[in-house]
């Protein structure tokens, strides 16, 4: 499903352990469109951007600590 959602608001981080490599940006608390979370590239912002909800992102990101995705 495609959505159109102004982020001209937000507000992009990266994690300081990410250095200048490739890896992704988050943007949270979007100020155009409460309860969700963007993710986009960080080499290429202009690309695509991710939408999540705010659920499916606190699901992801509890995946992660859990180990859920661990090899």
């Amino acid at each position: 499903m495609t959505v159109n959602v102004d982020l001209s608001g937000a507000e992009w981080r990266k994690s300081v352990r990410s250095g200048t490599g490739n890896c992704v940006e988050v943007a949270l608390d979007l100020p155009q469109a409460p309860g969700h979370v963007a993710v986009r590239h960080s080499r290429k912002p202009e690309n695509a951007v991710i939408v999540y909800t705010d659920a499916e992102w606190a699901a992801f990101t509890d995946g992660v600590r859990d180990g859920e995705f661990d090899k």
